[in-house]
């Protein structure tokens, strides 16, 4: 392997704090949200700060409306879905496609979420077709990976997440509308254990190792908050937020802005490899 970053943001390369809303926030309070977030981004302009939110669908078209009047000089608010469908069109009940989140204001996609994972049955093979799907229709894909707890304890975790993103990927040849999100499972919710910079560390670089900087950006999430946001973005390899619940209201998503714009970007990643 080659060696870790010397630091954690490259140079040039952006910082993303992003949020999912989950199963939470009807169209009123997610335009509340968007209107108290505007008002907080018009007055922190910063060139290498990229925000992004992930509401419910029935809200998505709404909240891309409301982000396109965002004021100059402010960082725009990018608007992701939480799911889509990999096939184009057809009798998929209940399902949306990708070409219609697009349609409704999206530039992201999830895919690979823990939830969508456990709950739902997605495997490795729906995760990477997900992602081919996203990518075919020029948006990015915010890509989900994490190891639970017993792949933790067993010290499988590095190689869990390496094979995750793998898998994702097969056939992917630019990676760079890629954002990898890594969530430990048991890190993710209100039970979550709270990981610390010595957790984070190897996963990262082995990413760093893997990829290089080919990746849109490297985020962390997991019990992330205004708190720890700052330990969190001095882990190297790391140049991204992805926070849950500490950012559902707007004052804790714009302190998470605030902790990634006070930590100034630095050199390019060192001894990586892009794939």
């Amino acid at each position: 392997m080659g060696s870790t970053p010397s630091s954690a943001a490259p140079r040039g390369r952006d910082v993303w704090v992003g949020t999912s809303w989950k199963m939470t926030k009807t169209r009123a309070e997610a335009l509340h949200w968007v209107e108290e977030v505007k008002a907080g981004l018009a007055q922190r302009p910063d060139a290498h700060v990229r925000p992004f939110v992930l509401p419910p669908l029935t809200a998505v078209a709404e909240v891309a409306a409301a982000c396109r009047g965002i004021a100059d000089g402010a960082p725009p608010l990018l608007v992701g879905a939480q799911n889509a469908h990999w096939e184009d069109v057809g009798p998929w009940t209940g399902e949306v496609a990708v070409s219609q989140v697009a349609d409704a204001g999206c530039s992201l996609v999830m895919v690979g979420h823990s939830d969508r994972r456990h709950h739902f049955g997605e495997s490795d093979e729906i995760v990477a077709a997900k992602v081919r799907a996203v990518l075919r229709h020029g948006l990015r894909v915010v890509l989900c990976v994490g190891e639970p707890a017993a792949v933790r304890d067993a010290g499988r975790h590095v190689d869990h997440v390496l094979g995750q993103v793998a898998s994702a990927l097969d056939g992917v040849d630019d990676v760079s509308s890629v954002l990898v999100a890594y969530e430990p499972v048991w890190a993710i919710g209100c039970a979550g254990t709270v990981a610390t910079p010595a957790d984070l560390a190897p996963v990262m670089a082995a990413l760093v190792d893997r990829w290089g900087d080919a990746l849109a950006g490297r985020l962390y999430g997991g019990s992330v908050t205004p708190s720890n946001a700052a330990a969190v973005l001095g882990v190297p390899g790391v140049d991204g937020l992805f926070a849950g619940r500490s950012a559902w209201t707007a004052q804790g998503f714009l302190s998470l802005v605030d902790r990634a714009a006070s930590r100034p970007p630095t050199g390019q990643a060192m001894g990586s490899s892009a794939p």
